[in-house]
């Protein structure tokens, strides 16, 4: 059944889920010690309102860019020096890498922080795009970009849990939606997105 809650109602439930500390941790794919120390990152989790239901759109990396080659992803990155805000972070990595004009994005909040095994403390910013639109994909980075309906991740049946060696924490992998593999930190804020909703 599509998921057709308003703007309105998903940013207060966003509000909600932090509203005790805007800069708290959530889930963690890494044991964390006094001496762990944390790069800075935001990602953008684009919702977009098409065929009268919510998606949220992602990207395929390529084959040949830095990190994570091939994995699919929200557009986003590291915090450059100067940035106060992960939101500044997640809109600039959009541009660059999707061609998403910041005009073109209704930020509604944030999710709790995410610590991936590659120790970047990271912030999930949930922005509305505009649709339809037009993207100038950044070849090196992006192979590809496409969207998922809410209704379809949030369905348990399409996703399970599993254990891979040198992981502190279990990871969440989606079976395959229109050829694509999500897993991993992405996957793992998606869920985290759906719990926040109700979902």
């Amino acid at each position: 059944m599509p998921i057709t809650l308003t703007q309105e109602q998903i940013s207060q439930c966003l509000q909600a889920a932090i509203s005790d500390d805007p800069s708290s941790d959530g889930f963690s794919e890494v044991e964390l010690t006094e001496e762990t120390r944390l790069k800075c990152a935001a990602v953008l989790v684009p919702l977009v309102w098409h065929d009268e239901e919510w998606h949220l759109l992602y990207t395929r990396r390529t084959d040949t860019v830095e990190s994570h080659k091939g994995q699919v992803s929200f557009p986003g990155g590291a915090c450059d020096e100067g940035e106060t805000t992960p939101e500044e972070t997640a809109l600039r990595e959009a541009n660059e890498e999707i061609g998403l004009d910041p005009k073109d994005v209704t930020v509604l909040g944030r999710l709790p922080n995410l610590i991936t095994i590659t120790y970047f403390r990271v912030t999930p910013v949930i922005g509305v795009v505009k649709w339809p639109a037009v993207f100038r994909v950044g070849e090196h980075e992006v192979a590809r970009i496409f969207t998922v309906p809410l209704a379809w991740l949030s369905n348990r049946s399409n996703r399970w849990q599993f254990e891979m060696p040198g992981r502190a924490r279990s990871l969440i992998a989606y079976h395959p939606y229109d050829g694509e593999l999500l897993w991993g930190a992405t996957a793992r804020m998606t869920v985290d997105f759906l719990d926040v909703l109700g979902l």
